[in-house]
């Protein structure tokens, strides 16, 4: 009895070292992860822009969640897995209404990729209405 346990425990031990033994991963590469939006008008609205990456990682890359420092900024990012070498978009609206000067945003994304969160920054000089 006690050879059978030392051989199944052996034999867990094994499985246990060979999963994680595995190197591949997601891995959300990102073109930029800032944009300036220079000077916009308070009177115009809400400015966007989009944030380009590429899994460039093994395996499926699932963002979980992205979430801006302030209400007024709001991300959009895909509910859908990105394969590996696919690209993907995450778009961020901010609305200046009521917010006139200089502002600066974080967006932390959070992903099942390498680095788990990356942080996207915007910036930017609100013109207030006259």
């Amino acid at each position: 009895m006690t050879k059978r346990f030392f051989i199944a425990l052996f034999s867990m031990c094994m499985m246990a070292f060979s999963t994680m033994a595995d190197d591949s991963f997601a891995e959300a590469t990102f073109e930029t992860k800032s944009h300036d939006f220079g000077t916009i008008q308070e009177a115009k609205g809400p400015v966007s822009c989009t944030f380009e990456f590429t899994n460039t990682g093994d395996k499926p890359l699932l963002i979980i969640d992205a979430t801006a420092s302030c209400g007024c900024t709001r991300p959009e990012y895909p509910s859908k897995p990105i394969k590996p070498g696919k690209k993907g978009k995450i778009k961020v609206t901010y609305s200046p209404i009521g917010r006139p000067g200089a502002f600066k945003k974080t967006i932390k994304v959070k992903t099942n990729g390498k680095d788990r969160t990356t942080t996207l920054r915007i910036e930017g000089t609100v013109i207030p209405k006259k």
